[in-house]
């Protein structure tokens, strides 16, 4: 039977929490990943202990957001971390993710689109006059055009994504109930999975209280 796959988000600064959440949600029923956040790879010990990771699959939750030049430079300066993945914001430009991809070599390149804490009344707030799954759709074109490795996207915009983008689709703002904490635009693991998500990303779900007992009930409520 095909594993779910998981990237757990290792959102936090403590590197023994950090090392806490890896052991503790070790998995032989589903396939799991690590995403790490700004948080920890601006930690003092972060970067190393990246660095010393083995047999993990590994996310370097970057975000970029710059010219060209820059993102295909950070790119380059966290090479030697040997990320699966790593993200960039879609809304760089076409050139800035053509550029990233040009240099992303062995890791998949992560196109980012409207972030799940952000709705229709935030975007507005910012000065987009579309909707967000008007945007969404755009930005995955864009993505194809640029050929990346995968789209993330809200579980609610992953049948529009679909249309226009074929290749890997990661969903966060993924919760077992309705307490959405930051987040908008949420949905639970079993409904990601149903609209066509390939990887979920979940963290205070799973990393807040009993790791063990919560990547249970994320198993139980799977099945």
């Amino acid at each position: 039977m095909k594993k779910s796959k998981v990237f757990i988000a290792c959102d936090s600064k403590d590197l023994n929490k950090i090392k806490e959440i890896i052991k503790k949600t070790q998995s032989s029923k589903l396939q799991i990943g690590y995403k790490f956040g700004l948080e920890f790879l601006n930690s003092i010990k972060g970067r190393k202990f990246i660095s010393k990771i083995k047999n993990k699959i590994t996310f370097g939750d970057y975000k970029l957001a710059d010219i060209p030049n820059t993102c295909a430079s950070t790119i380059k300066a966290v090479k030697d971390l040997n990320f699966n993945y790593l993200t960039i914001h879609i809304s760089s430009g076409l050139e800035a993710l053509k550029a990233a991809k040009r240099v992303s070599g062995k890791t998949k390149l992560i196109g980012v689109t409207i972030l799940t804490s952000l709705d229709n009344k935030s975007l507005k707030e910012i000065g987009f006059n579309k909707k967000v799954e008007e945007i969404v759709l755009q930005q995955a074109k864009l993505a194809t055009k640029a050929k990346l490795d995968a789209v993330v996207c809200s579980a609610k915009e992953v049948d529009t994504v679909k249309k226009v983008f074929k290749k890997e689709i990661i969903t966060p703002g993924i919760r077992f109930n309705s307490i959405s904490n930051d987040q908008k635009r949420v949905l639970t693991p079993k409904q990601a999975y149903k609209n066509g998500s390939d990887w979920i990303v979940i963290g205070r779900p799973i990393t807040k209280g009993n790791i063990k007992k919560n990547l249970q009930t994320l198993i139980d409520h799977l099945n």
